[in-house]
């Protein structure tokens, strides 16, 4: 959530920056100055009440040890007077409150100076690219097909007991699961991760705090007697690990890890890019946080995008990293890098992680705070990142490392799968 001060002092800039990320309701910036406005006046009028409130009763006490009981009576009238005029104040600031709070969170974050104007995904700018594209045999197949044929993956399972959208991996298949995961965490913890295992459930308040009340309820999936949401994300519950609470600097960075399913509703998808693992609405995936000094925060951010690469090269995999345009960024985020490997059966690039930095927007909806070295309490700035999201990576690595003799396990995976190869 951006900060009312900020938007007051640098109103062009608020309205250029939202420009950039395609935001349309730019009207809310002057209504949110206007509430503001008016939380002051009324915040004003309640202040100078309650002061002559102290006043009178401070006058009440004198007027009773002077034994002037009926000039006490009068005071006491006033105070009466007072505080039934003090009701509608106090009911009115609290609306307004509300209503300043709930238009507030209608305005994305704003995006960084290194965001690249435009709208649509094809204006992301390529940073680098690195890894090499297979020479596959002409008769290699999509990973759907291999999945069936080496009985790893069975999609129509996973349609008869939930839906479409949910695969049932199976034999080497989910073994391959099981190891990337188990390779993924070690890589991170090896990195100074402290590793998590968060809930899968989350109340409102955590939805909220890292942004997906309100803007993403609709693709997630609720549990409505329990008014709990499944998490799209191990974002959501890790960063909210220190949710209220006030650190020292001295505790920065802060850097968390964690596996996790993920669920999304992922509505109005359909089509040829959703077979397969290309789009799915259960996946896991294990994530990087990191909670850092405001000061750090890009430096970090860069740290944690070689972080996601140097394990994609791990796999030996070929990628590209995109620095997203203002129109494809997501409500929250400052700037994002997104990976994509190339899956060369079906000739197209899969984004496999986003590395973002969302700066204080966050953290000021959790009011995550540390105590700098002048004991003045200020908002972290946090980041996170896919390290890795594993559908269209098990998707590539099947598809990109297909053979005559069988599917071959990149050499980093070959300890932790117990096998050099699928046959």
């Amino acid at each position: 959530m951006l900060q009312v001060p900020f938007i007051r002092q640098n109103k062009e800039l608020v309205l250029e920056r939202l420009a950039l990320k395609q935001f349309k309701e730019l009207g809310l910036v002057d209504e949110v100055l206007a509430l503001d406005d008016k939380r002051k006046q009324l915040t004003l009028a309640y202040d100078d009440s309650q002061a002559k409130i102290r006043t009178l009763s401070e006058e009440i006490g004198k007027l009773m040890k002077g034994g002037q009981k009926e000039e006490a009576e009068q005071r006491k009238a006033a105070v009466a007077d007072l505080k039934l005029q003090q009701g509608p104040i106090n009911e009115q600031l609290n609306e307004t409150e509300k209503l300043l709070h709930d238009t507030l969170t209608k305005l994305p974050n704003l995006p960084a100076a290194a965001v690249p104007a435009g709208k649509t995904p094809e204006e992301n700018v390529e940073v680098r690219a690195g890894g090499n594209k297979p020479n596959l045999a002409a008769d290699a197949v999509p990973h759907w097909d291999l999945a069936k044929k080496y009985d790893l993956i069975d999609f129509e399972l996973g349609n008869k007991i939930t839906g479409s959208g949910f695969p049932v991996y199976k034999n080497k298949g989910a073994k391959l699961q099981r190891a990337l995961i188990h390779y993924f965490l070690d890589y991170n913890t090896n990195n100074g991760y402290t590793e998590y295992q968060p809930p899968h459930l989350v109340n409102a308040d955590s939805a909220y705090g890292t942004g997906q009340l309100p803007d993403k309820e609709g693709q997630m999936y609720f549990v409505g007697e329990d008014k709990l949401y499944l998490i799209p994300t191990a974002e959501v519950p890790v960063t909210n690990i220190y949710r209220d609470e006030i650190l020292k600097d001295t505790d920065l960075p802060i850097k968390m890890t964690a596996y996790t399913p993920c669920f999304r509703r992922e509505a109005g998808s359909y089509g040829k890019d959703v077979r397969g693992l290309n789009r799915v609405h259960q996946f896991d995936k294990v994530e990087v946080v990191q909670l850092v000094h405001p000061d750090q925060s890009y430096t970090v951010l860069e740290e944690m995008v070689a972080h996601v690469e140097g394990l994609i090269q791990s796999l030996q995999l070929p990628y590209r990293i995109l620095r997203l345009c203002g129109g494809d960024m997501g409500f929250t985020s400052a700037l994002t890098y997104d990976f994509e490997v190339y899956s060369a059966a079906q000739q197209k690039w899969l984004e496999v992680s986003s590395v973002s930095n969302f700066e204080a927007y966050q953290a000021n909806r959790m009011k995550i705070r540390f105590k700098d070295s002048g004991g003045k309490p200020q908002l972290v700035h946090t980041l996170n990142g896919s390290s890795l999201a594993l559908p269209r990576i098990l998707a590539c690595l099947l598809e990109n490392n297909q053979a005559a003799d069988g599917i071959h396990i990149p050499p980093v995976l070959q300890a932790y799968f117990g096998a050099g190869k699928i046959s």
